[in-house]
This record gives structure tokens, sequence and C-alpha cells, in this order.
């Protein structure tokens, strides 16, 4: 590694590619030649369900599953996203009409279409196709959601809403409208897919051409529960952004942001939050990512807005340095105030992505992200463990393909807990090209993944009783569990007895999942907040800190009870938990978390850096106090670098002038200056540069 990369945080970054994946990146490089070329001459390749099992062949799926077909074209083309509801139904949302700017224009005059397919006969293949909408409103949705009766289909500049209240699997009318004003218009970058979450609340999130929210007539920018327009002006949000809302769309929260184009978001049942971001194409800098709430996550510049080449060219410009180096620059790294990213997978083209919650896959794969991408055609999952206060990671394929047509755009969970793979099918992986350009054999697959000979079933959903609706709560399956939250949410106090029992078993995740209605029932909210508090498992007890934030709890009570926690990962939730909060108690619980940080974990260092969000002289005052001189620490100077007080100056003019700081280590320190405001900065900036003349 190079002299450059001098501190072990910036050293947590994972790399795992290997030399036959990177040479996959000249499908990449050659996607514009093979696209133009299919643009010229009609494709010979076959279409149809015959060719589709044919080039099942050229698959390798992990050991002791299969691939399947499910659907092919002519009953779908080009499938832009996927959702899979509680009967087992896939909705396909299509893309014939896609870069309608290009040469040939609108393929699809009368509008794109929302399809279901259904297996009526139980045979693993789709024999009933059904169109829910068509109009040139749903142009190559890049988001799909079945709730129930509401299907939320996100196709920038909108996001909609379809109801479907009288289940003809039509729908009723026009969509009410929840945001509007998004850019990306026929753009990858655009406006992304809904998700439900385990709290009662949609996720969903946008690429770097969204540019903004607003709110439904599109006349105003929307404000979020910060108090900031939801914009890309740097102040503070820039690029791709992720949020939270409310069903109806109050109440929004901007979780992250300085995306690039972050393709889909989703959710586990503790509420921690996953999902990709592709890189400037052809850097082999695509990387998964934890969303640690309310963070940067460094695309470009925080203060000014700039790109990455800048810095990597005159960097290169002292002594050349290895590609592996180039994630640090593409994504800011080395900055303060940036949030670790959890995994560098090389080039790609990634989009849909889950998280797999059930029990029909292999262990390996049980409760953890899987995720697809177009460019190197795989569908693969990313195994996390716990890693101080954050994550590390590690790449299992599931799917791959010889095929170069295989392209890979969505993976939902079926209720059996198989897996749905939506393919594109195309020689290109989108951009602003494509090679199937013929409608009336263009090309659309759903795969289905499941163990050899598994026969596909749809559990019974019984919504009647508490009973029957804790059952479905444990399905895999993110359409069945949003009815079940639903009803039980409903049923308040008469769903505690069986939703108990569920919270005393002995699988974190369904406990996870029984908690966060426990604690919704009027009047048992303590009660359950601070068992999970109290809980051995501390994923249950970070659960039942978010819990206490989503309700609007006194949060100040439980980070008191869990200030001194075992687990890292409780006392970043507790840092988190302190943002904007004002009670003349928070500097000192901040300061007792700052004191554990252990001077390596950059995690646990950005969700400090959170929490002290425009509190930080209060915050930083508090630990000064209680470290005294002893601030000189590895541990101590990552406080001081990540801190965008006043006061912190004359303490980075002391390191970046020190004998016993690595020299290496120094521009670090100048750096953190750059976030700092006031004469205590520009008297920091003298002593700095009059240093060698005493």
């Amino acid at each position: 590694m190079s002299k450059r990369k001098s501190r072990p945080q910036a050293g947590e970054l994972t790399y795992n590619w290997s030399m036959k994946q990177q040479s996959l990146l000249c499908s990449l490089f050659l996607c514009a030649a093979v696209t133009a070329l299919a643009s010229e001459v009609k494709s010979d390749r076959p279409f149809g369900p015959a060719a589709a099992r044919e080039e099942i062949k050229k698959m390798t799926v992990a050991e002791g599953l299969e691939v399947t077909l499910f659907a092919s074209e002519p009953e779908l083309v080009n499938p832009a996203d996927m959702d899979v509801d509680a009967r087992g139904r896939v909705w396909i949302t299509e893309g014939a009409n896609y870069r309608m700017f290009q040469k040939w224009g609108k393929l699809r005059p009368e509008g794109d279409r929302i399809v279901i397919l259904e297996d009526t006969d139980g045979n693993g293949v789709a024999d009933k196709v059904k169109t829910f909408y068509q109009g040139n409103d749903v142009n190559t949705a890049l988001g799909i959601c079945v709730l129930g009766d509401k299907v939320i289909v996100s196709c920038s500049p909108k996001i909609m809403v379809f109801t479907d209240a009288d289940h003809d699997d039509r729908a009723d009318g026009p969509p009410q409208i929840l945001f509007n004003g998004i850019g990306g218009v026929d753009h990858d970058h655009g406006a992304h897919a809904f998700v439900f979450g385990p709290d009662g609340k949609l996720y969903f999130n946008f690429g770097n051409d969204s540019r903004q929210l607003k709110t439904p007539d599109g006349s105003k920018f929307v404000v979020d529960m910060a108090g900031n327009q939801v914009t890309d002006k740097g102040k503070p949000y820039r690029q791709g952004m992720v949020f939270r809302c409310n069903l109806d769309g109050t109440e929004l929260e901007t979780l992250g942001w300085n995306f690039r184009n972050n393709y889909e978001v989703n959710i586990d049942s503790f509420g921690t939050l996953w999902q990709s971001d592709n890189d400037d194409d052809g850097n082999k800098s695509v990387r998964i990512n934890y969303v640690m709430e309310f963070g940067n996550f460094g695309y470009t510049d925080e203060l000014t807005g700039a790109g990455w080449s800048d810095a990597w060219k005159k960097a290169n410009q002292k002594h050349k340095l290895p590609d592996s180096e180039k994630p640090r620059f593409h994504w800011h790294m080395d900055d303060p105030g940036v949030v670790p990213t959890l995994l560098v997978t090389g080039a790609g083209s990634p989009t849909g992505i889950l998280v797999y919650e059930g029990k029909l896959l292999p262990k390996k794969f049980q409760n953890q992200v899987i995720h697809c991408d177009a460019g190197p055609r795989v569908v693969r999952a990313y195994p996390a463990v716990s890693d101080g206060a954050g994550y590390k990671a590690s790449i299992e394929d599931l799917v791959t393909s010889a095929d170069d047509w295989f392209r890979p755009s969505d993976v939902c969970v079926a209720p059996d807990g198989s897996l749905m793979i939506a393919d594109w099918n195309d020689p290109g992986v989108g951009g602003h090209n494509m090679g199937d350009r013929d409608l009336a054999t263009m090309r659309g697959r759903v795969y289905r993944v499941a163990p050899t000979g598994h026969k596909y079933t749809v559990p019974k959903v019984e919504l009647k009783t508490a009973e029957g609706c804790v059952a479905a709560l444990q399905s895999p399956n993110l359409s069945t569990r949003y009815l079940a939250w639903t009803e039980l949410h409903k049923m308040q106090a008469q769903a505690e007895a069986a939703l108990t029992k569920l919270w005393k078993s002995d699988d974190a995740r369904l406990r996870a999942r029984s908690l966060q209605l426990l604690a919704r029932i009027k009047g048992r909210e303590d009660k359950y907040v601070k068992q999970a508090i109290k809980d051995k498992d501390s994923d249950i007890r970070v659960t039942g800190l978010r819990i206490a934030r989503s309700l609007k709890m006194d949060v100040i009570p439980v980070v008191k009870e869990l200030a001194k926690d075992s687990s890292a990962q409780v006392r970043r939730e507790c840092a988190i938990a302190l943002r904007d909060n004002k009670s003349p108690e928070t500097p000192q619980l901040w300061a007792i978390l700052a004191q554990q940080h252990d001077g390596k974990d950059r995690w646990y260092l950005e969700a400090l850096g959170i929490g002290a969000d425009k509190q930080e002289q209060k915050f930083f005052d508090a630990w000064l106090n209680a470290v005294g001189d002893k601030w000189n620490t590895p541990a101590g100077r990552d406080i001081v670098w990540r801190s965008r007080t006043p006061k912190a100056a004359a303490l980075l003019a002391k390191l970046a002038t020190s004998k016993e700081i690595a020299e290496s280590d120094k521009p670090r320190y100048v750096r953190a200056l750059d976030y700092i405001k006031g004469p205590e900065k520009e008297a920091a900036l003298v002593e700095i540069a009059t240093a060698g003349l005493n």
C-alpha cells in the first residue's frame, strides 16, 4: 500500500475482487460496442420460453440450489423492477420505453406496463399474466412496492401510489402522488423502490440525478424532520440520498446522502439499512454500504461538491498509486465526516438488493444481504459480521452466468423463501443504451432459485386472528409481513399475548419484529423498551433504542442505561440518538461515549461525529474536561480530527507541528481545519505556516 495510507481507519476498507472478477471489466467496456452492433443488425438470438430455459444451462448456482424459469417473453419484457406479493405473484415494471431521447424513440406509444405474473397450478411457472396498469407515467419505472391494495411506483419525476380497492388486479384510477419534482427522468439515477420497514415506516432512496424531493403538486421543496429542504445543494445534502417516512409520506427523514447511484435500499428486522452504490463507471469502486443514519457517504467533497478525480491525479503525480487505492479517493474516505464503506466489489452495475431472512436457502445465505450486479452478471450474498461499531463482509456467489445477455435487475423473496430474479436480458447494462430494441422480440425473464426439487408453494395467510397474524409476521416475504404488521397494530392489546410468545422465542430477528409491535401498544411503550435495552442480545438492545427514538420517547434515560454497554454497536446507536437532543445531560453522555473510542474504529468515530452535529462545542468541551491533559492519545487525536468546533483548531495545529507525529499523518490534521470556521482556524493556519521559522 502507498505511504500516503498511514491511518489504520482508512485501512478498514475491505477489497474483495479476484483477478477473474476484474477480467469481467471487459464486459463493461465492450458494452457500447456490443450494443452498437446489436442496434445495426436485427438479432437472430432465440427468444421465448424455450430459449430462456436453454440459457439456464449457462448458469452456475450455489450448491444444493437450482434455477428454474418462472416467466419470460412474450409475457414480460425488460423488467426494470420487481416485487412479490403475499399470494406469491410477481409484479414487474417494464422498460420497453427506455432512453426515449435516443434515435429509436418511444417503442411503446401507449406507455409501459405494470404486469402481474401468477402461477395458478403450482408448477413453478407463471401461467397467467395481467396488466395492472399501463401509461407513459410509468415508463421504465425503477421501483415497485406492493402493500396490500396499495402499489407504490417510483418513476421520476413522481412517486405514485396506485390503489386496487376492489381487488380486480387493475388500478382503480389515477394514482395519488406521494412526492414530485424528482430529477432523473428516463435515467437510471432517478427515484428507486420503496420498502416496508419493521417499524411500520417506508424506506426508499434516489440516485444523484434525482436532485430533490418536492410536494405532491410540485410547487415546494419537501422539508424534512431536521428542518432542511431536500435538495442536493450541499445544505447539507449532496448527490444520492436515503429516506424514511410514514406511509402517507409525512415526517420524512433524510437518513444518508452523498451517494452516486444507490440503486435500492433494504432493511433488516433490527432496523439496519443496507444498499449498494455504483462508482464512476470503470473505476473498480462499486461498494456495499451499511447506512449509518444521518451519515455523509463521501461521493463528492462535503465542502465544495468537487469530485474525486483531481485529488487522485494529484496524488499520482507524487508517486504511482495502485488501483486498490482508488476507492479511498473515489469515496473521500480520508476526510473527516465520511462514513466508512463496508465492502468494495470492484467493477459493476449494481441493481436490486434484499436482506434474506428466510430459512429455505442454505444457511450461509440466511440473514444476509443478497444483491444483483448486472455488470459481472451475478447475484451474490455479502455475509456480514459485526466489527466494532460497524461490520465487515465477504462475497458468496449465488448465481452467475456465462451468458453475456444475463442482466439481473432485481431480486425478491417469495412467500415460501425461494428467490425470484428479474433478468433485463440485453447485451448491455443499461446506462444510456440498449441492444434489444425490437418490441416484437424484446426479452425479459424471471428466474426462481430454490433447493433442488423444491416445489413452489404459497403458505396460506390468515389475518383474522392474532395467532394467524403472528404466523404471517414470520414470513420471509415483505408484502406478507406488511399485511400482518398492519392487522396486529390495529389489534393493539388484543395481540399482546400472541406477540409475547414470539418475543420469548430464540430467534432474534423474529423477536425484533414482535418487539416493534409490542412497543406500539398504547400504554406499553415504556415496558417493552425497558425489556429490550436490558436484553442479553446486543441487536435487541439496538432495536430497543431505535424504537425509543421512533416513538419520540425521552431517549436520555435509555442512553444513560446503555452508555457503557459492552457492545460498540449499542454505543454507536447511543451516539446517534444524541443528535439534535438539547437536554443539558447530552454533553456529558457524549463525553462518556467518546472516552470509549479505541482509536481504531472509524465507524464509532463517525457515529460520535454524527451525534455531535450542531452541538460540537458543548460536546467537545465536556470531553476535554473529562480527559484533561490526556487528550493526546490515538483515540484523542481522532476525536480532535473529527471535531468541527473552533476549539479544536489549536489542538490540530499542535498535532500538525509536533515532532512526535509522523510526517505522513500531519496532512490529515491540516485537512481537518477546512471543516472549522472562525479566527481560531486562521490562527492555527498561521501557527502551522510559521512553525518552521521558530
